[in-house]
């Protein structure tokens, strides 16, 4: 039967729901592309299939469910983006800053935010290949931004779905020549913002297993506040970042005595002890941060730490203090002291 012929006669919504929800995993990483925002993108899909559902009876199987469900999608996103600013990185905002900048947290800027790998299609799942590695990056989320909404849209279609230019055209309601020309522009922006090698976006989503590696490494070296040992995994022009602190930290030195100062505990920045629980965002090895105050005996949730692992080093080190995240990574808010272990991480 085809689908629009389902859709009209079938008035029940558990129907309804059974044909959408298998879209739901990437309809999400979709939305969250196109508006940088994990909590965003939730909501988003929330709208697009009630979109769809109040929409149904429009739908006469002229294209496939998928590509009905991801033209909605867009359009919801393209309406959420207009007139607003595109979510921003700490690099965006201003030169890297010295090791002792201390400057305020800023909840007023529209921060990007890290997605859950466990959030995305699995690699079993067919729809999997709309979502490599490198469409998820945050150096990539971070670039797209850059570009007006209906560029972006058109970019993603395009370049990381693979559609054609009469698909994508009919998904943003425009003609073949202005989607094409949209898409040209976008390209030519993107190429300011990424590495050349970066406009390839071939490679499965997640870590390897030389990058878990490095990442056991680190998280010991963390977690007995072990400088020497960090240093030596860190790449000489590693860049660190922690929204919402506005400030931004370029190369080794610069990182190691921002993170002296933060685990003396005889100093006013001392932050207390540490420990991490290992999971994965943008297709990258992560870790939830939890912290140990002086006086307390608990581990407190701390940061969702996204490390990018280049040459057997660590090249960049993003920490965002959004508590909120924890739920999306479902992870827990607080780690009794007794319980913690640092056992075989990443295994």
């Amino acid at each position: 039967m085809q689908l629009g012929v389902t859709f009209a006669v079938m008035g029940e919504e558990s129907e309804f729901v059974e044909l959408v929800e298998r879209h739901r995993r990437e309809l999400r990483v979709h939305c969250y592309r196109m508006v940088g925002s994990y909590d965003e993108a939730e909501d988003l899909v929330q709208e697009t299939l009630l979109r769809a559902w109040k929409g149904r009876d429009a739908f006469a199987g002229r294209s496939s469910l998928r590509a009905w469900l991801y033209r909605i999608a867009t359009n919801a996103c393209l309406d959420t983006l207009r007139g607003r600013a595109r979510r921003v990185l700490p690099q965006d905002l201003a030169p890297a800053a010295h090791p002792h900048t201390d400057l305020p947290p800023r909840a007023d800027i529209p921060w990007l935010q890290p997605f859950p790998d466990a959030a995305a299609p699995a690699q079993t799942e067919p729809d999997s290949v709309a979502v490599t590695r490198e469409t998820m990056e945050l150096t990539f989320l971070a670039a797209i931004q850059h570009l007006p909404p209906r560029q972006r849209a058109a970019l993603i279609l395009r370049d990381v779905l693979g559609w054609s230019a009469k698909e994508a055209a009919s998904a943003l309601d425009a003609s073949v020549a202005s989607t094409n020309s949209a898409l040209q522009r976008a390209r030519a922006t993107l190429r300011e913002h990424l590495p050349e090698h970066r406009l390839e976006w071939t490679r499965p989503l997640g870590p390897t297993e030389e990058e878990l590696a490095v990442v056991r490494r680190y998280v010991e070296a963390v977690e007995r506040a072990d400088l020497d040992a960090l240093a030596d995994l860190l790449a000489e022009d590693i860049r660190a970042i922690m929204p919402p602190w506005p400030m931004w930290f370029a190369g080794r030195d610069a990182v190691l005595s921002t993170l002296r100062e933060s685990w003396d505990p005889e100093g006013p920045y001392y932050v207390g002890r540490l420990r991490m629980v290992p999971t994965a965002a943008n297709g990258m090895p992560a870790v939830g941060a939890y912290v140990c105050g002086p006086g307390d005996d608990t581990y407190r949730a701390f940061a969702i730490g996204v490390i990018r692992v280049a040459g057997e080093r660590i090249a960049e080190l993003s920490a965002f203090h959004d508590l909120g995240l924890f739920h999306a990574f479902e992870l827990p808010m607080t780690l009794p002291v007794a319980d913690v272990s640092t056992g075989d991480l990443y295994t």
